[in-house]
């Protein structure tokens, strides 16, 4: 794919030539500067040279000592105006050295080159000249028989107003003579300080086409026949600006008089088998028509599965038993090909570690639930995109609406409320952090939930971030280390994804009370640029952090790739200039996985034992891959439930070792609403690690019942001096460790008492009263730590106070890594459960009631 045109560069000049215009509104100036190497140069009787130090690029230009040589730039104006071209050159002789400067063959006059010195000594002299928006042919003439200086680069620097206010939505948009393949669409004009240049008009995001800045209408002919489009349209400025979209108009094209059917899907085969899935390829088909709509899966006659993709993963099989699968193509007016060879694969034997999961079961039916996360209890709290509310929602699906999140609107698009991140340290300060469209910006605000009650008022913690209807991002997480990440999306400027002062086109990371980390990668740069994390986004979603500390996130496209980038600090990732691996890519971050913009539309990302799990939007499926052992990039990755509920929205792991999906349907972006429209379903792991094989139980209790006055303050009449209780276990499959957190959760609290962590994978029981000491007696290096000070800080601390019903758990973690990262013997309980959490794959809970005497 060529690169995309950076339409603020390419437009602005001629724009406002266009509309008659001298000079925008300035309120401050932008300054753009390209260096050009003399050796990259079109060159005329010289030679490229590198036998005099201090030279920037690969080389220099010496002139051929002649009248007439020269060295020819293509320079590339960003707009049109009065640039100033600094030229570094060195020349060691004692006499001057004028060079003729033309511009697109039109007499600029003559640059002196004076002399340096030293061959070795570099100067620069500067030529203000007129460039027209694009490229321009700056050439430097020898006007005497020494030739011209030895020529280094030319830069161009263009210092242009700033405009910072966008135009008006345009509006009364209208669709007519909507036809199989083509519409017409017709609007009001934007209007602006300046002047509108273009319009774009979108289908989700996609431009679908672009006008120049005086059409107000435009037919669109590269429509699919039968498929439903909702369409809006934007305006941008000279500056590049974007106003927000006009109104929407929805329709559905009609069939095309087509009635042939694609070919059938050739070489049918099976890719790989689990206990519980078989995966399939096969090769696209052809179609008269151009488009394929979809393959259709069938196990012998029943359609097991529906994807724009050519492979997916069935799933919800049992062991040892064989499978056979067809597939049939179908284009957009329905036409069918006739099934592929039909292929049979047998699933292997129960056991082994995989990351392939099955349903489970429905949870709830919510309103575009857009982000999950889970309470210490197991509950989850849920956001409601377009209803602006926070749901609370039970693992066994008991649904509760705990209010609205004030200030929060709508897109009529992708906006509305958004992610969702629990505080790591809920127990004591109960605060809850949303990311959310407001009237005049997105923002993160925090919230309170007591476990019973949710604030009515919000506190901002980041303002400022650009809306629009496409490319909000949305999704906040808290990482490892305790901070809140963010991904923002470019709000349809594709400028604010490289521009650092930007809060768009990012991922941010900053402290819980809304400050930028001081070890941010540009917080010394100030202003916005000390919130960013990695830049040149275009509309990230997921993220989820590995069992390295890793943070992954997904990203979605503009019309040919998605993306699956592993983050790195201060990194770059393209956009716009590089879209996936296509575009002008070099010198950037390239994705580690990409997919075509049909097949997937990434948002939520979930990571499990280092299993990668993406919700799929566009292509309606969920993505599963592993991370590979160097932890630098991922394997196949498997397409799951292809098009089971539509478009997939969020998945989240939960505190019982499964997964909850959230689906999306009618979020006014595309998709058919179907009887299971809004739903959130838990998936479930075969084998080790489902609920009733991972199972923390103790000889001394049954789960819910009294823990014995032993084990709690009422044995001695004294806290923290307790023995601690048997305990033991299940094996979780595939964990390399496991860790205990012991806590108090008296009014839906979570107050911790005890931790013990870096338990061996071998081990499946802790014996009672367990030695005293960071690291554990007897327990293969495992370390412990406790509320309280002194020897009570190195030893288990037991229920106390309580009550004939006072709650209390203990809380087994599974471990993806056999230390948990970054605790010492100083780090505070909060931070243990939160590195704990942070390395868990899978959790299980034992209950108990304590009767000590406060």
């Amino acid at each position: 794919m060529a690169p995309r045109p950076p339409w603020r560069a390419v437009l602005a000049g001629t724009a406002v030539a266009a509309l008659g215009l001298t000079a925008l509104s300035p309120v401050n100036a932008f300054a753009a500067d390209t260096g050009y190497e003399s050796e990259n140069a079109t060159i005329s009787q010289g030679a490229v040279e590198s036998n005099h130090a201090g030279y920037s690029g690969t080389g220099f230009v010496n002139f051929d000592n002649v009248v007439g040589s020269y060295v020819e730039y293509s320079v590339n104006a960003a707009q049109a105006g009065t640039h100033t071209l600094t030229f570094r050159y060195a020349n060691g002789t004692a006499d001057n050295r004028p060079v003729k400067l033309t511009v697109d063959g039109g007499d600029k006059g003559t640059v002196d080159f004076p002399a340096t010195g030293a061959w070795t000594t570099w100067k620069t002299v500067t030529a203000t000249v007129q460039l027209t928006a694009g490229v321009n042919k700056v050439r430097t003439t020898a006007t005497t028989a020494n030739g011209g200086p030895n020529a280094d680069k030319v830069t161009d620097t263009f210092t242009a107003p700033v405009d910072p206010e966008p135009p008006s939505a345009p509006s009364n948009l209208k669709a007519s003579n909507i036809l199989p393949t083509a519409a017409t669409f017709t609007w009001t004009a934007a209007t602006d300080n300046v002047g509108v240049v273009r319009y774009e008009i979108n289908r989700g995001g996609n431009i679908l086409k672009t006008v120049d800045g005086n059409t107000t209408s435009a037919t669109v002919d590269n429509l699919t026949p039968n498929t439903a489009y909702d369409i809006s349209v934007g305006a941008y400025d000279a500056a590049g600006n974007p106003s927000q979209q006009s109104n929407v108009v929805t329709f559905t094209t009609p069939p095309s008089n087509d009635t042939t059917p694609p070919s059938v899907p050739a070489n049918l085969r099976s890719t790989g088998v689990t206990a519980n899935s078989v995966s399939l390829a096969w090769n696209a088909s052809t179609d008269n028509g151009g488009t394929i709509a979809g393959y259709d899966v069938y196990q012998g006659a029943t359609k097991v599965a529906t994807t724009t993709s050519l492979s997916t993963t069935v799933t919800d099989l049992s062991p040892n038993t064989s499978y056979t699968f067809t597939v049939k193509a179908r284009d957009p007016d329905g036409n069918t090909s006739a099934a592929s060879n039909a292929v049979t694969a047998k699933t292997s034997a129960p056991g082994g570690a995989g990351g392939i999961p099955e349903y489970d079961r429905d949870i709830a039916k919510v309103d575009l639930g857009w982000s999950v996360d889970f309470l210490p209890n197991g509950n989850a709290l849920v956001t409601e995109r377009d209803r602006f509310e926070v749901l609370l929602v039970t693992p066994s699906g008991q649904k509760t609406t705990l209010g609205k999140v004030p200030g929060a609107v709508g897109t009529n698009g992708e906006g509305g409320l958004l992610g969702l991140a629990i505080s790591p340290n809920w127990s004591s300060d109960h605060a809850i952090y949303l990311y959310h469209t407001a009237s005049g910006d997105n923002r993160i605000v925090k919230m309170t939930y007591d476990g019973s009650t949710l604030s009515s008022t919000s506190t901002p913690v980041l303002t400022g971030i650009a809306k629009n209807r496409y490319h909000n991002g949305g999704r906040i997480k808290f990482g490892p280390d305790g901070k809140l990440y963010a991904t923002v999306g470019d709000a349809k400027n594709s400028d604010n994804a490289q521009n650092k002062s930007s809060l768009n086109g990012k991922i941010l990371r900053l402290n819980p009370d809304g400050s930028a980390p001081s070890d941010n990668p540009f917080y010394a740069t100030g202003g916005n640029a000390r919130y960013v994390w990695s830049y040149g986004h275009r509309n990230p979603q997921g993220l989820a952090w590995d069992s390295r500390g890793q943070l992954w996130a997904a990203e979605f496209g503009e019309s040919s790739q998605d993306e699956l980038n592993l983050i790195q600090k201060g990194g770059n990732f393209g956009w716009p200039s590089c879209e996936g691996t296509q575009g002008s890519c070099s010198g950037y971050i390239a994705p580690k996985k990409t997919w075509s913009t049909s097949q997937a539309g990434p948002s939520g990302v979930e990571i499990v034992n280092d299993w990668i799990y993406i919700a799929g939007v566009t292509g309606q499926q969920l993505f599963a891959t592993q991370i590979n052992a160097a932890g630098t990039g991922v394997g196949t990755v498997s397409t799951l439930f292809s098009g089971r509920w539509g478009r997939l929205r969020s998945v989240t792991k939960t505190p019982d070792g499964g997964l909850w999906l959230t689906s999306t349907n009618n979020d006014k972006n595309g998709g058919t609403p179907s009887v299971l429209d809004n739903v959130i379903v838990r998936l479930k792991f075969p084998g080790g690690s489902t609920p009733g094989g991972f199972k923390l139980t103790s000889s001394a209790f049954a789960d819910n019942t009294t823990i014995p006055d032993k084990y709690t303050c009422a044995g001695d009449g004294t806290a923290g001096q307790d023995p601690s209780p048997p305990l033991a276990w299940g094996a979780a499959e595939g964990a390399k460790g496991y860790a205990v957190v012991f806590a108090d959760v008296a009014n839906s609290g979570n107050k911790l008492h005890w931790a013990i962590w870096d338990v061996p994978a071998a081990t499946r029981s802790l014996p009672e009263g367990l030695g005293a000491g960071y690291t554990v007696p007897n327990q293969g290096g495992a370390k412990q730590k406790a509320m309280g000070s002194g020897a009570n800080a190195q030893k288990f601390f037991g229920p106390c106070p309580g009550g004939p019903s006072h709650p209390y758990t203990f809380t087994l973690y599974a471990l993806n890594t056999a230390t948990v990262p970054g605790l010492t013997s100083s780090s505070t309980m909060a931070q243990i459960e939160t590195a704990i959490k942070g390395a868990s794959t899978a959790n299980v809970v034992l209950r108990g009631k304590s009767s000590a005497a406060a």
